[in-house]
């Protein structure tokens, strides 16, 4: 059966007809469709997903988004209203919903499940997804979600698709975001040099004829950054006179090329599992560069220190080139290892020392902890181009690496007060997750704000 022709009567905008053309193609399986808030996003998943089902009995699809409870409160009511207002489908005849099982099952055997693509870090591999397989997927709000994430669901993409000569599609769907969606889907849309098999659809509240005039009214009542990004659907746009770090700068550190230099030491630094948490992270450095960063899920302070020796052993990295965050349960790793500095985010900014001919001065400071210093060093190194990482580090460490770095931003800059960053509790709001990999590779900067001091050195004047 031909899906565009069950399409004919189903009132879709410009830019849906055009996803849904990529979408029943035989050429296109990543279809990204969105950028600004009021385009129909869920609406056009849930149309296709739904003529999908009705189009190929016993297929299996799959609803993702990265928490479920939001999945429940957002996707599936718009689903709802697909199936009774545009297909006329009964729900308990025509569909059965499983709110405990999240699955939905049509009377032709078709079936479409709810998921849960947060990435947890005590299931970085998605095992929660099991061995199901699935004819096709949607994936709402991307923005959300990791790189792996969306492999992950592309690679179960295989279920009946020989039977009914389909190919994998999979319809991902996001307002404006700084993670892989930016990288892969919009900026090589913007400079012409999308992959064949992905297809971008650019759509704004202005391209959907059937949504309400006062959600543009309201889009235009938000802050210029927001109105930026869900009114005009601007992906660069980034005005957040707050913010620490600058996004290419970020992506530079992933591309630039480390120099090794003679003076170059290694070092550890450790973020540990606090209270309530459940990962370590561990970045390994020669110099300024970051040659591994590795998270370890579930760990106790016994099997933190065990590891750290090992490293600390093979690597050849002395006890005190590590550092390790020694809030909360850290500091138990630190009492057990003799040697190793241990990093305290509220304690006095460090009295940094700049030499000149004869003596050692200690210049003025405005920082209120030595976090904030760290942060402000380390956005220094970035910038500059003098920090590096390694290329083949895993795609979603790295996309929570940098998304950690763009919560970073920067409180009291007009004030007289002094300078902090935002607070761990609000970033944390933000992200869902704590900014573990940020504040493994900050405390690094502790190292080199804190040089051996040289005393005063007086000169002796000779007649």
């Amino acid at each position: 059966m031909n899906l565009l022709l069950m399409m004919v009567k189903i009132k879709l905008s410009k830019k849906q007809h055009e996803a849904f053309r990529y979408l029943n193609d035989k050429k296109t399986t990543e279809v990204f469709y969105g950028g600004g808030a009021g385009g129909g996003k869920s609406f056009l998943g849930c149309v296709w997903l739904v003529n999908c089902c009705l189009a190929y009995p016993g297929t299996r699809y799959l609803i993702g988004r990265a928490i479920l409870k939001t999945l429940k409160e957002s996707t599936l009511l718009t689903f709802f209203h697909v199936c009774k207002n545009i297909f006329n489908l009964k729900g308990g005849i025509d569909y059965k919903y499983n709110s405990i099982e999240g699955r939905i099952t049509f009377s032709n055997s078709s079936e479409i499940f709810l998921k849960d693509l947060y990435r947890y870090p005590s299931d970085p591999e998605f095992d929660s997804l099991g061995s199901t397989e699935y004819t096709g997927a949607f994936v709402d709000e991307v923005s959300e979600i990791t790189e792996k994430a969306k492999n992950i669901v592309m690679s179960r993409l295989r279920h009946k698709l020989d039977e009914y000569n389909l190919i994998p599609k999979l319809l991902l769907a996001s307002n404006p975001s700084k993670n892989f969606a930016y990288r892969d889907y919009w900026k090589p849309w913007a400079d012409k040099k999308l992959p064949k098999y992905r297809k971008f659809v650019p759509a704004l509240v202005g391209d959907n004829p059937y949504i309400s005039k006062f959600y543009a009214e309201n889009l235009l009542k938000l802050d210029e950054n927001s109105k930026q990004r869900l009114l005009y659907g601007n992906w660069d746009y980034d005005d957040d006179p707050t913010r620490l770090f600058d996004y290419e700068r970020i992506l530079y550190m992933f591309t630039n090329v480390y120099e090794p230099r003679t003076a170059d030491q290694k070092y550890l630094s450790v973020d540990v599992a606090r209270y309530g948490s459940d990962r370590t992270v561990i970045v390994q450095w020669i110099g300024h560069n970051i040659v591994k960063i590795k998270e370890y899920p579930k760990t106790s302070t016994k099997e933190v220190r065990e590891i750290l020796e090992s490293i600390s052993y093979y690597e050849k990295i002395p006890r005190f080139n590590i550092i390790i965050d020694e809030d909360g349960i850290g500091g138990g790793v630190v009492d057990e290892m003799d040697g190793v500095k241990g990093f305290i985010n509220n304690a006095k900014p460090l009295e940094v020392k700049q030499r000149d001919t004869y003596y050692t001065k200690i210049p003025k400071h405005n920082f209120a902890n030595l976090k904030t210093q760290c942060y402000f060093y380390l956005a220094k190194l970035i910038y500059e181009g003098k920090l590096t990482c390694y290329s083949e580090i895993e795609s979603d460490i790295k996309e929570m690496f940098i998304e950690d770095l763009q919560q970073i931003k920067v409180q009291n800059i007009e004030k007289d007060s002094k300078v902090m960053i935002t607070p761990k509790d609000k970033i944390k709001e933000s992200l869902g997750r704590s900014p573990d990999f940020a504040d493994a590779v900050m405390m690094r900067m502790y190292f080199d704000l804190k040089e051996p001091y040289k005393p005063y050195i007086a000169t002796i004047k000779r007649k």
